[in-house]
């Protein structure tokens, strides 16, 4: 792969259309519009893994998306370095320096696809389909549509959201360019190959847009026949920015509420460090008494270096990511202190945090809450012409096809609309389904 096509400003579904002169690049405007996107918006009433904040605080999806995208952009920073020197009298290196706004924008984008209750959500719609009552349509859509359905994923649903010409909106969804697209498809296969894990880049629907964007900026293809393709190489900086906040962020919330003490924390966090490294930042500690304030510093220092060397790691090895040789994520090729350390933050915060009780408590009522909004919004749009049917039918926004003349057509809308819920919406649609809710008289 080549950077010069890989870094394309052609946006997506417009392709025939001249760009005007602007201020602000063709990555700078992706990002803009993110920012000011309703579906940006939403991720502020999303769980990310705690339960949304009551007296203190804690990270949702909104909070998290733009500390990924600021770990992003100083990955992608160090990155564009690093390549501008290597590529230094090329023609088209003066492509490099939007580096930093495409891995931001990507980084913006990478939960956007993430229904509400967290990774519950998901987990809700796969169990719905794979062992609950949508079992009955298994006969009724395609074999790569239930492989979707039946393994939903947010990465593709994310790619759904910003490409899918959704009913009366504009061609090419967000019309964003292919590079900011491309750098969000951690999974460039289908569900139908995705074997090893149920994580896949893209659904049945947008098969073809995926392929414009693979074709168009000269992705590599690892299987022809199983349609598996190389990563855009920004996607590992994307991946990069978010391994290192959600591991090291869910630690410092969980410091916040007090399922780890002071002592475990400080227990995970120092490792990071060793030798005159370390006994400088533990002289730092001494500086601060705030014990939340003291977590901060040391959560600063491990993003830094992680950071670091997530960078060198890309660097080093941006050739055979460019070939499509490199293995594994960045975060798992860096020098071992931190590895070692990283791996035992993901063994405690599995035992202490991800099985904690308020967690496990929103994943059941995630699962409860998803499962019958399916059921009773996949029936009605089967059944349109019931009086019910109507009724709740009325409730969904126009854009959201419910009403599409096949049953895969359907679900998708369904899962379109509950996907881009908040957690509070979903919650509230779900009690007045139930008349656990009544309109103030």
């Amino acid at each position: 792969m080549h950077w010069d096509r890989l870094l394309s400003t052609l946006r997506f579904g417009q392709e025939q259309l001249q760009s005007g002169q602007h201020a602000r690049t063709e990555f700078q405007r992706d990002y803009d519009r993110l920012i000011f996107s309703p579906a940006f918006r939403r991720l502020q009433n999303k769980t990310q893994v705690f339960p949304l904040p009551g007296s203190i605080f804690v990270h949702n999806r909104l909070t998290h998306s733009l500390e990924v995208s600021c770990v992003g952009r100083s990955l992608a920073n160090n990155a564009a370095t690093f390549l501008l020197e290597k590529y230094a009298g090329e023609p088209w290196t003066q492509k490099l320096q939007s580096l930093d706004d495409i891995v931001a924008t990507a980084c913006l984008a990478h939960d956007m696809g993430n229904p509400p209750f967290g990774h519950s959500g998901e987990r809700a719609i796969i169990s719905y389909f794979s062992e609950g009552s949508g079992m009955r349509f298994r006969d009724r859509v395609s074999p790569q549509v239930w492989a979707d359905i039946t393994r939903f994923d947010g990465n593709a649903n994310a790619f759904r959201l910003l490409s899918h010409q959704f009913k009366g909106r504009r061609e090419g969804g967000f019309a964003l360019t292919y590079t900011t697209l491309a750098s969000i498809i951690k999974y460039p296969y289908s569900s139908l190959e995705a074997t090893r894990k149920p994580k896949f880049g893209f659904f049945a629907a947008e098969e073809d847009s995926f392929h414009k964007v693979v074709e168009h900026l000269g992705l590599l293809p690892l299987d022809i026949e199983k349609k598996r393709y190389c990563r855009h190489p920004l996607v590992y900086l994307v991946e990069a920015a978010d391994d290192i906040c959600y591991q090291i962020m869910d630690i410092e919330d969980a410091h916040h509420l007090k399922l780890l003490t002071q002592q475990e924390t400080y227990d995970l966090l120092l490792p990071f460090f060793e030798g005159e490294l370390r006994e400088k930042i533990v002289r730092g500690l001494g500086h601060l008494d705030d014990d939340n304030e003291k977590v901060a510093y040391l959560r600063s220092r491990v993003i830094g270096t992680l950071v670091y060397e997530c960078g060198e790691v890309f660097c080093q090895n941006e050739e055979a990511i460019l070939r499509g040789e490199f293995e594994g994520a960045l975060i798992d090729h860096i020098s071992q202190t931190p590895r070692d350390a990283y791996r035992h933050c993901s063994e405690v915060a599995m035992q202490k945090i991800y099985n904690a009780n308020d967690v496990v408590e929103i994943e059941l009522a995630g699962h409860q809450i998803i499962s019958v909004l399916l059921d009773k919004l996949i029936d009605a749009a089967n059944s349109p012409k019931k009086a019910y049917s109507k009724l709740l039918l009325d409730r969904v926004p126009t854009q959201y096809d419910v009403q599409a003349e096949t049953y895969e057509e359907r679900i998708m809308a369904v899962l379109d609309y509950i996907s881009g819920m908040t957690d509070i919406y979903a919650l509230d649609l779900y009690r007045k389904i139930y008349g656990m809710s009544l309109p103030s008289l």
